[in-house]
């Protein structure tokens, strides 16, 4: 990938965007009409399998760069925040919607002086140091999980995960305890759940009709964000306060939002309360979704696939088997619930494209891309495709252990779920530990009777901000306690 001087004229030796092979566009429409926002990352795949991949596709007049090989994805994002960025619509969506920047969208000098920050408090061994209050989590959801159990009544999958990751995120960035798993209350989730999928609707919106008349959604979405927004400043607020009868935070911030008001307080830090603010809700947004869909996902795919099950089950119950006992080196240890993550990460990935925009003329194989252009990256499409990944269409967790067994080793470049480069999500560690907690909590606990749709279909890919499972609802028997012995 390297730098270009001109728009009008590239050089003779590369194509334009419009000279690519695409699926039929209409005048002024382009493919939004062909293009459904729930499942448009199912047509872009259709269409790199049939077009190869680089093709081109309109949204509106605007011609997009479609871009399915993932060296090449893998090459763009690590040109990230200098060479591209994600799209200015998205930011200028967000503002509209009165949110504040976080460094999910915020570019430049500002993602720097954040990034620094937000990496401090992800740190491994900042993680590791949390660690006690995650394991409490996961006790409160088995508490909530045995009455389930014991009642013999479905688990509605994705929300009750999402009251996991919501509450892990939530004393993690605050410090404070949020419980919405024993409570039941799901105010901070309901509000939450209103705007991320406003924030993707709206990005790919041919007419922004919001901006002239306001429907009932779009009235519940501006009181969603007020209260959101009106809580976060409550916390900072408290914060300060115990910032300033304890000096000492300054130095030894306890969570997120302390290390985040010291950098602020720290001069020429370049991060003030409105950073602050903005990536507490970045926190809460976006660690919401996307562990808790990957979960749903997960648990889905070790359900068809009982052998598997059975195997993380065996190591779960062999190195981890008591959930008040858990710690980081046990959850280290987990090689196999390691790979079935992975493996099902790569069939079922929560961001499976990612949409950029190029900040400077650039080329892309032998493409040239215009500063301004629209770069579609298809995040899955390598690794599920036959000629990259042997038996690709399979959940095989074997092929991500060391030497990949039964001769089905996996180039692990093929899939990206965390993204590449600077700009790789900085909660991956956390996200896989929340995972692990989870998973073993509930292998150690329970067995799974079935995890499926309230009719018995295939559950749908839809695709609101992250990919997740439509209507699953899980049910679980609780394991009869046996000895070592007996087991044997």
């Amino acid at each position: 990938m390297t730098s270009s001087s001109s728009t009008d004229f590239p050089p003779p030796a590369l194509r334009r965007i419009k000279q690519l092979p695409g699926p039929f566009s209409w005048p002024l429409a382009g493919n939004a009409l062909q293009l459904n926002r729930r499942s448009v990352h199912q047509t872009v795949e259709q269409w790199a399998r049939r077009y190869g991949p680089l093709f081109r596709i309109c949204f509106g007049p605007q011609k997009v760069l479609v871009v399915a090989d993932s060296a090449l994805v893998a090459a763009i994002l690590r040109d990230r925040p200098d060479g591209f960025r994600r799209p200015e619509v998205t930011a200028r969506v967000s503002a509209e919607m009165g949110g504040v920047p976080g460094l999910f969208s915020v570019e430049g000098t500002q993602w720097r002086n954040q990034r620094k920050v937000v990496m401090a408090a992800f740190a491994p061994h900042a993680i590791k140091a949390y660690f006690p209050a995650l394991v409490k989590v996961a006790l409160r959801l088995r508490e909530r999980w045995d009455k389930a159990a014991l009642a013999g009544t479905p688990i509605a999958l994705t929300d009750d995960l999402k009251r996991y990751t919501v509450d892990i995120i939530a004393g993690l960035a605050f410090g404070t305890e949020v419980d919405t798993i024993g409570s039941g209350e799901d105010v901070i989730q309901r509000h939450l759940d209103e705007i991320m999928p406003a924030v993707a609707r709206r990005s790919v919106a041919l007419i922004p009709y919001w901006r002239y008349f306001k429907l009932p959604a779009d009235r519940r979405l501006d009181r969603s964000g007020a209260i959101v927004r009106t809580m976060v400043a409550d916390l900072i607020a408290a914060a300060r306060l115990r910032m300033q009868a304890n000096p000492a935070l300054h130095q030894r911030p306890g969570n997120l939002l302390e290390a985040f008001i010291a950098a602020a307080d720290t001069a020429g830090s370049g991060v003030d309360d409105t950073a602050v603010a903005g990536n507490v809700i970045t926190m809460l947004l976006a660690g919401e979704d996307t562990t808790a869909n990957s979960l749903a996902w997960l648990l889905y795919l070790l359900r068809r696939h009982p052998q598997a099950l059975r195997r993380a089950q065996e190591e779960v119950l062999r190195l981890a088997p008591d959930t008040a006992a858990f710690d980081i080196a046990r959850m280290d240890s987990l090689d196999y619930l390691d790979a079935c993550i992975h493996e099902s990460m790569r069939l079922k990935p929560v961001a499976p494209f990612m949409p950029l925009e190029a900040l400077r003329d650039t080329t892309v194989a032998d493409i040239h891309v215009p500063a301004g252009s629209m770069v579609w990256c298809v995040l899955r499409h390598d690794g599920v495709d036959e000629q990259q990944v042997q038996g690709a269409g399979v959940f095989q967790p074997e092929r991500w252990l060391a030497g990949g067994e039964a001769g089905a080793a996996i180039d692990k470049r093929a899939s990206i779920p965390f993204g590449s480069g600077a700009r790789t999500c900085p909660g991956r560690y956390l996200a896989l530990l929340e995972i692990k907690v989870a998973m073993a909590m509930l292998l150690s606990t329970y067995d799974i009777d079935s995890v499926a749709t309230p009719d018995g279909s295939e559950p749908v890919e839809e695709m609101n901000f992250v990919m997740a499972p439509g209507g699953l609802q899980m049910r679980l028997r609780k394991r009869v306690l046996v000895s070592a012995q007996q087991e044997a």
